[in-house]
């Protein structure tokens, strides 16, 4: 008699660090058998609607959760027998959710396909045990301080009994720590946290993620995932006085996981960086007559925002520092070959900046294209996460929403953001007589640690240049 093997395919890290995701819809149902790679649920993430693969083969025996549900990193998503069972295998038993259960089940993921998220290119070879692997994030720029941290000899942790080789107290050294799992590696690099100063408590001696968060908070190292994972908590009252008189709550409603991440992302904007503004008004009348006649043969006009765009990187390539970022510590500036230019879109799903990569090299009328793309996907919530990171400079089309002007908070890592108001007919002074005009009010919110008042203005006086007089930049357009 055969013995049905089921396996638990657990919610992985999508990629973000994230601790959570809400299921949207189940695209399978129990009894239904599944391919590797195919897509089981659609969860939405921090930052998109993501289809989510089995790195399974086999039955569905079970699935954990109804759509509106939010499942955490770790937890159960489906249990699968495999084929040779049958339908009707009995499913094995709901396994413990310890942490060290998690940690286990995170490196059990690996005997499947390895596929995080639809498209992302793992495919499992049967019978061969080797699959392609994901194409890793580019690393982020590393500073001072954490290239010291790494190279620092760990002196304050002491080794866990249970690590394998470690030395003794009288041996004066210990044995490097083990990171098994490439999710817990990545974690600690993205965090900045040197593992080698972390006491495992994983089996065998290896390093968890509890272990690399704990050791962050410790560091007092600021991340998306610490506030993320304190949501997680269940909705206490407040404390007496914290509701008002004479009022009964109507409804609670968690945040989605894109609210948090967005919420934890201003916050820390709004606590790291000295910001300041510089606006002017701006005589748009020209550009708003030529732009109608910058459409190719057969096609359509450029739109408002990628002409912004434009014109703000001609002026990046003056003031460069405007599209830098700030080392982790804050003691270097780092400067970059090119823009990765970030457009706030307003979307179903709120707030979001996909990126346009090496912005700068685009023409208009390819900026523009980029930018309809953008825009239909975000709409859609089928953006990408690696879409949404890695800007180094944002523009922030407002004028959209029916406004003049605003005060944004900047798009933390990066330095600047460009804002532009509604363009709309106004009274305005000519050569001494009152005529009507096209006026917009532009905005710049940058970080007062990078540079002073009179070099974020003589960019804004750059961009105001161009768009007053759109035919001198017309061949770099």
């Amino acid at each position: 008699m055969t013995t049905a093997t089921t396996r638990v395919f657990r919610l992985p890290d999508l990629g973000e660090g994230l601790t959570e995701a809400g299921l949207v819809q189940w695209l399978v149902k129990v009894g239904d058998t599944i391919e590797t790679d195919q897509a089981i649920a659609e969860v939405e993430t921090a930052k998109s609607i993501v289809e989510l693969p089995s790195p399974f083969s086999g039955v569905i025996t079970a699935l954990h959760g109804e759509p509106g549900d939010t499942i955490d990193v770790g937890s159960p998503v489906l249990e699968v027998a495999d084929d040779a069972a049958g339908a009707d295998s009995t499913p094995a038993p709901a396994e413990d959710t310890t942490e060290k259960e998690a940690y286990r089940a995170e490196e059990r993921a690996g005997s499947g396909s390895g596929n995080v998220l639809i498209g992302y290119g793992t495919t499992e070879r049967r019978g061969s045990g080797r699959r392609r692997q994901r194409v890793a994030s580019p690393a982020r720029p590393a500073s001072p301080a954490r290239e010291r941290a790494s190279a620092a000899p760990a002196q304050s942790a002491q080794p866990s009994p249970a690590a394998p080789g470690a030395s003794d107290a009288a041996g004066g050294r210990r044995a490097p720590v083990a990171v098994r799992s490439p999710l817990v590696r990545r974690l600690a690099r993205d965090l900045g946290v040197d593992v080698q100063t972390i006491t495992p408590t994983g089996p065998d001696g290896a390093v968890t993620r509890g272990d690399v968060l704990r050791a962050a908070v410790e560091a007092g190292v600021d991340t998306v995932a610490a506030p993320a994972a304190s949501a997680l908590a269940p909705v206490q009252a407040p404390a007496g006085g914290g509701m008002p008189d004479g009022l009964a709550v109507r409804s609670r409603e968690r945040m989605s996981p894109m609210r948090k991440a967005v919420s934890a992302t201003l916050s820390r904007s709004r606590a790291e960086i000295p910001e300041a503004t510089v606006w002017v008004d701006v005589d748009v009348t020209s550009l708003w007559d030529l732009r109608s006649r910058m459409a190719p043969e057969g096609g359509r006009a450029p739109s408002l925002t990628a002409l912004l765009g434009r014109f703000a990187l001609i002026a990046l390539e003056e003031f460069p520092l405007l599209a830098s970022r700030l080392s982790d510590d804050a003691s270097e500036i780092i400067a970059f070959d090119g823009v990765n230019l970030g457009i706030a879109a307003d979307t179903p799903r709120g707030l979001m900046v996909p990126v346009i990569p090496r912005a700068h090299e685009l023409t208009v009328e390819q900026l523009d294209t980029a930018l309809r793309e953008l825009a239909e996907t975000a709409r859609a919530g089928r953006m990408p996460p690696e879409r949404l990171r890695g800007s180094t400079f944002t523009v922030n089309n407002y004028g959209g929403f029916g406004v003049d002007g605003s005060a944004p908070i900047i798009n933390h890592p990066d330095v600047a953001m460009l804002g532009v108001g509604r363009m709309i007919e106004r009274p305005w002074v000519v050569d001494g007589a009152i005529v009507v005009r096209r006026i917009a009010q532009l905005s710049l919110v940058f970080d007062h640690r990078v540079c002073d008042g009179g070099y974020a203005a003589g960019f804004l006086r750059r961009v105001v240049e161009l768009l007053e007089h759109p035919l001198r930049a017309y061949g770099r357009v």
